[in-house]
């Protein structure tokens, strides 16, 4: 008689007939059957046969080896369906067996590993993997994964996303939440709002305004799982400094009122501000020339004496008062957003400030002050991670010389030349000039710093703003594999291409149907507070269905340079015909989004993918598949996007001009990277020439790329070999800390080099080692 199987980790444990009888009668009950009489008997007969299949060998047989004896005992009694059952029902237990395997050992990894020996703890440089947040932050994320491949997908969707045909971004959050959100402040402020611990009253100052503002990004970051922007940040902290020159005003005035020894002077001043008031003279920065000159004749109708000089002096001192606490302001708003934690303490807010069209005083004086405050760096001289900042680009506000805000475009090239921020976007991209309505703000394109763009709205187009809303979810096509299989034929890639984009947008109006079945409850800051466009309108217990039909379902893609050197030989910066074929096949993607909004009345769009870890993922399942193909799988990562390779020599005005074209295409997001190995700080006129060539060459979101090194030491801020050209100290020397790396690699990742996951370095020492010329020399 049978009393020993072995187990498939290799125990061997006591035999139970029992279960053998269960398994087979709960598959017999899946297709009607009642009897576990015969269940028992059919086990018996599969015990017999084991213990005689033991016997003759003289081992223990395995749990797999009874498992077929009951598939072949139910076939030749004529159970067919139930065998069939009994079939399925092995593969699921199997199906869930690897995944709890395979799940306990990323635990095991992330529980003994340090991050810089675990890709999973680097997926986000700004993640601190070796943290009790950071780790138990993956913990929940690998599980829920996981549980969603395998409970909640549709199948033939989650074996595409497991096989690497396509990568479903922020898996983890499938069923809890959406993406992105862009904030209107000016709305959010007006009365005030609650983070759900009592409610925050309306700001009066502008060091309020800034220190609320980023409490707004970290609890909306706490309702989404993608980050938070500030589409309007000039326009939303401009009330805030006239609110505070207002208050410093009066207490400038109130003193100086003191020292002429007017009596109950703080009484006189009120009065004279309410004269100032009946005379439409607020003070303000832009009216100080006016209240002055009427501050003058009010003061020597009082008889102070001295009248003209106490009126100059009560302005300069407001002035110079209003600068500084601005200045202050943005300087800790900077402070803020690269130390304060949300999720759990996990990570610092993924946060996106745009500005640059804001021509009044104040919100000049706002930008002038966050821009300096950037580009002092954190406390030690260090560059900051976040915020994001997003210059944006308008002719006839910013862009010529004459224009109002020429002043501040140079000041944020000269910052971005030495900090990496900002970025610049470009409203008069035809693309984005096609939403824009002179004087209202919400028209003005924006961008997310990981490069969604959010505008367009088929379900509402007369809502065709930026405020309010974001995207839902966006899952990416492997267009390297797709082109592999192809072997050469482009007619089959694009058929394959096409099932992918369907399967694809199929899979995001499944987690579209998730999302909607939440109710505000389930979003207590993004819809209890009215964050999200229409959310204001709705109860707690309300269903937001309806107004997350206002975002967007983004379809992306990477690796088109890889795909084009399997199709035809060459990537798109090699060749005119690449460049063709590339512009077909993002075009064909686009067709095919557009297509979808149209069926479905939702606003699909097409992104030129933020790869992070993904590049990698593809690229090494890819390699496993295929082995290693030049120019395609020899590489640790897929090219972002529809990027020209990083390893490519081409020129800054020849990499525009090749990837523009795209970011028409690409309405979901996109941007364009230029990377320059010197110290653009030393040729400023050539970093504003690239910034014109994105500008007149239809870019619509630029930035550019270039090593800034920081010594923790001395505080030099630049670009360091070996030796910091300031103290002179070495890297490596014992006793003391290593040079911080601030290396760009998607438009939210920045990080030190040390961070990076093995992709992202990897396309970093690229890009260090293909750029070895000056492109600032040669401009």
């Amino acid at each position: 008689m049978l009393t020993k199987i072995i187990k498939r980790d290799g125990r061997e444990v006591p035999f139970n007939i029992e279960k053998i009888a269960s398994a087979i009668f709960k598959a017999a009950q899946a297709v009607g059957g009642s009897d576990y009489d015969q269940a028992m008997a059919l086990a018996c007969e599969v015990s017999e046969q084991a213990d005689a299949l033991s016997r003759e060998r003289g081992t223990t047989p395995t749990v797999e080896e009874i498992q077929d004896m009951v598939e072949t005992a139910l076939i030749n009694h004529g159970h067919a369906r139930t065998a069939k059952e009994y079939i399925l029902y092995r593969a699921e237990r199997t199906k869930v067996r690897e995944m709890n395997t395979r799940l306990m050992k990323i635990y095991e990894d992330l529980t003994f590993k340090s991050a810089k020996d675990n890709d999973i703890k680097r997926e986000n440089a700004n993640i601190n993997g070796d943290t009790a947040m950071g780790t138990m932050l993956k913990y929940g994320s690998e599980g829920a994964k996981q549980f969603n491949e395998l409970y909640v997908l549709d199948p033939k969707v989650s074996k595409a996303h497991i096989n690497g045909d396509i990568h479903i971004h922020d898996l983890d959050f499938l069923t809890l939440t959406t993406t992105c959100c862009q904030i209107d402040l000016l709305k959010l402020f007006d009365g005030g709002f609650s983070t759900g611990h009592g409610h925050l009253r309306e700001p009066n100052d502008i060091q309020s305004y800034a220190a609320l503002a980023c409490i707004a990004i970290q609890a909306n970051q706490n309702d989404q799982h993608g980050g938070q922007s500030i589409p309007t940040f000039d326009y939303g902290m401009a009330p805030g400094v006239k609110k505070t020159y207002v208050r410093l005003f009066r207490n400038n005035l109130i003193k100086f009122l003191d020292i002429a020894g007017t009596a109950e002077a703080e009484k006189e001043a009120l009065a004279i501000i309410d004269e100032l008031k009946a005379k439409n003279l607020v003070p303000a920065i832009g009216t100080a020339r006016e209240v002055e000159s009427a501050l003058k004749d009010m003061l020597s109708s009082r008889g102070v004496s001295d009248a003209e000089r106490t009126a100059s002096l009560v302005l300069s001192y407001t002035q110079k008062e209003i600068e500084r606490a601005t200045y202050q302001a943005m300087e800790a708003l900077v402070h803020n957003l690269n130390t304060m934690h949300s999720r759990a303490g996990a990570q610092i807010p993924f946060s996106s400030l745009n500005y640059g069209t804001d021509t009044s005083p104040e919100g000049r004086l706002v930008m002038k002050s966050i821009l300096l405050a950037t580009e002092a760096g954190l406390g030690n001289g260090e560059t900051p991670i976040f915020p994001i900042q997003i210059f944006k680009v308008k002719e006839g506000i910013n862009y010529n010389p004459q224009d109002p805000n020429y002043d501040l475009f140079k000041l944020a090239c000269r910052v971005s030349a030495k900090r990496l921020f900002p970025n610049f976007s470009f409203l008069d991209a035809p693309y984005n000039a096609q939403y824009y309505k002179e004087g209202d703000i919400n028209t003005e394109v924006a961008y997310m710093g990981c490069r969604t763009r959010v505008i367009a709205n088929s379900y509402d187009p007369d809502r065709e703003v930026v405020t309010g809303r974001g995207n839902l979810s966006f899952t990416s096509v492997n267009l390297p594999r797709i082109a592999i299989n192809a072997k050469g034929n482009v007619d089959w890639f694009f058929e394959e291409l096409e099932r992918k984009v369907n399967l694809t947008v199929e899979q995001l109006l499944g987690r579209f149907k998730i999302q909607c079945s939440k109710t505000v409850r389930n979003y207590p800051f993004l819809m209890g507070e009215g964050i999200w466009i229409d959310s204001d309108k709705l109860g707690k217990e309300d269903s937001v269905a309806e107004v997350l039909k206002h975002g967007t379902l983004t379809v992306g893609f990477i690796g088109l340079a890889e795909a084009l050197k399997c199709l035809i030989g060459v990537h798109h910066g090699e060749s005119d015909d690449a460049q063709a074929l590339g512009l077909e096949i993002i075009g064909f993607m686009r067709r095919l989004t557009d297509e979808a909004t149209a069926k479905y009345g939702l606003n699909f769009s097409l992104i030129g993918t933020p790869a992070e870890g993904l590049s990698g993922r593809f690229v090494r399942m890819d390699r496993a598949l295929f082995g290693e193909i030049p120019g395609v799988t020899d590489r640790e990562y897929y090219t972002n996007s529809f990027h020209v390779p990083v390893y490519y020599d081409i020129n800054a005005y020849s990499k525009i001009k090749r990837e523009a074209p795209y970011h028409a295409l690409t309405n979901g997001g996109h941007i364009t990277y230029i990377e320059l190995d010197g110290d653009p700080c030393e040729n400023l006129d050539a970093f504003e020439e690239i910034v014109h060539c994105m500008k007149e060459s239809g870019i619509g979101y630029g930035a550019i790329n270039h090593p800034v090194d920081h010594d923790p030491v001395c505080g030099f801020t630049g670009i360091i070999g070996n030796t910091c050209p300031c103290c002179g100290r070495k890297e490596g020397e014992e006793g003391q800390p290593p040079f911080e790396r601030i290396r760009r690699i998607t438009g939210y990742l920045v990080g030190t080099l040390d961070n990076f996951n093995n992709a992202k370095r990897a396309e970093v020492e690229d890009r260090v080692k293909h750029n070895v010329r000056s492109e600032i020399e040669m401009i």
